[in-house]
Parts: structure tokens; C-alpha cells; sequence
């Protein structure tokens, strides 16, 4: 996206719709610091701006929290074991990795297929769960579940329960037989949301915000900060939070131009190849 045109998003009619307050705490999932070593190098100008970004979101550490996959891993892991599931579904590319992530630990997830969803604005200050495949949610399901015997274990595995729009909306699609025999997992989420959607079905997270969802705790990702993935719009390009700078002054009051230069400059490295 040229910067002008990024400029014209940021600046969009329906941002007050999507208004972000400062959260009492903020999480902020370190998925970015990995992928910049892995794609320019450790010892990359984008490597070192990232370790000064982080260090900048961590000026306010009564607030500000950062997590780490690794942590969030094993937090997951320490809420009790599992027998292998015969089968995992990962919501988008964040649930697949996690699923990844823990059967590398743990065994427990040896069928991992992907469910190509995502949660996108629609421009009225609603989000809607949309497919990213040329299938909707009901049609993945029925070709993942085709042939499922009836005493078959199934896992859903997302990243972030933040609304519980996506994990619940995935539970109440499944087939009435086969809820009953499906286990939830997440790294983290809203403490609200995750019981909510625990009436469906047990749910394992590795990290609980307590309290009311935005106003006393808030989760965001690190990439979502820099790349154009942290947006999603209907007919519209997507967006890095950068490019809300009235989110960016919510989250991180006081040092917000710091961070979105940064955010800035590192996406053009990114962008560039380095």
C-alpha cells in the first residue's frame, strides 16, 4: 500500500466506530521478533529496530505485558495432559502454528488441518468471521469431518479468545454428535469470553485477562502492529495498527509517535527485504 493511501485509512470516517481505551493491561504477543530474525537475520537493521520497538512497548511494565509463544506454550501444557486427539483444527494460520506448536511439545495433536477464517470490520463497528478459502465455515467443516468416526477425540485450536467470535462460531457449526467430544485450546484470551464459550465445550488457555474486555484488559500481536495483517476490512485493503494512530495513543500513551515511527520504519524494511 503506498503511504498515502495508508495515510487515507488511518484517517478512514469509521475509525470512531472501532474507538480503543486504554486498556488497565495490555498483552502484546511477541509473533513478530522471530520472523524478522528469520526472514533479514539476527544481526539485521530490522532485527535491532524490533528489539528497540519492544523496548519501547515495555517502558510501562505495570501495564504493558509482553508474551512470548514459549511461555504461553507451557502455561498451556501445565493446566493438565491430554491423550492424543485424532483430529486438530486450527483457526487461520495463528491456530495451525499453535496446534504446531504444542504437539511439538506434547504429542497431541498428530492431524492438524487448517480452518480459513478470519475476523474482518465491516465498517459499522461490527466484526464478522469471514472464510479466507472458497468454502464457508459449514463446507470446511463437512470436508474435514467427512468419514469422523463416532468415537473419534477433535481439538480446535486458535490463538486468542478475545470476543469468542471465532472459537464459538466454529463450535456452534459443528455437528451436534460431535461436540461433545471437543476440546477447545488457546494461548491466551479474555477470562469473559473463554467462559462463554466453555458452555459449548471444554476450553484449555494458557493466559486469562481478568476483567471487562478493552477497558481492564486488552490482547494485541506484535506483527499486527507493523504488518498490514492487524486490520481486516470488507472491500478493503487491510491495515497495520500504525496506521490507527488513535489506537496506537490508547495503547501506549505518551511514547505513541516513538512507536508508530517505529512500527513505520520497520515495515518499510520489511517491505524492502531489508
Amino acid at each position: 500500500m503506498p503511504p498515502a493511501e495508508a495515510s487515507r485509512g488511518a484517517d478512514e470516517p469509521d475509525r470512531g466506530a472501532y474507538a480503543q481505551p486504554t486498556p488497565r493491561l495490555l498483552y502484546v504477543h511477541d509473533d513478530l521478533s522471530d520472523e524478522v530474525a528469520e526472514r533479514l537475520g539476527p544481526a539485521s537493521p530490522a532485527a535491532a529496530l524490533t528489539r528497540s520497538l519492544f523496548a519501547l512497548l515495555k517502558r510501562d511494565p505495570e501495564r504493558v505485558v509482553v508474551l512470548t509463544l514459549a511461555e504461553q506454550v507451557a502455561r498451556v501444557i501445565a493446566q493438565g495432559r491430554h491423550a492424543p486427539f485424532d483430529l486438530a483444527l486450527g483457526i487461520g494460520r495463528a491456530g495451525e502454528r499453535v496446534a504446531q506448536a504444542l504437539h511439538a511439545k506434547t504429542g497431541w495433536f498428530p492431524r492438524v488441518h487448517r480452518l480459513g477464517l478470519t475476523r474482518e470490520e465491516d465498517g459499522r463497528g461490527d466484526y464478522h468471521l469471514v472464510s479466507t478459502v472458497p468454502a464457508t465455515l459449514a463446507a470446511q467443516l463437512a470436508s474435514r469431518l467427512k468419514g469422523f468416526p463416532a468415537s473419534a477425540s477433535l481439538a480446535v485450536v486458535d490463538d486468542t479468545v478475545f470476543s469468542g467470535l471465532t472459537l464459538r462460531s466454529v463450535l456452534e457449526t459443528l455437528p451436534p454428535v460431535v461436540l461433545p467430544r471437543t476440546h477447545g485450546f488457546c494461548l491466551r484470551g479474555v477470562s469473559d469470553s473463554i467462559a462463554a464459550v466453555a458452555k459449548l465445550c471444554p476450553v484449555t488457555v494458557g493466559v486469562a485477562g481478568v476483567g471487562r474486555m478493552l477497558e481492564d484488559v486488552s490482547f494485541i500481536n506484535a506483527s499486527g502492529l507493523v504488518l498490514r495483517v492487524g486490520i481486516r476490512r470488507r472491500a478493503r485493503p487491510p491495515l497495520a495498527f500504525f496506521e490507527r494512530p488513535q489506537w496506537i495513543r490508547a495503547w501506549f500513551p505518551g511514547r505513541d509517535r516513538e512507536v508508530i515511527a517505529a512500527c513505520r520504519r520497520l515495515n518499510a524494511l520489511l517491505d524492502s527485504g531489508g
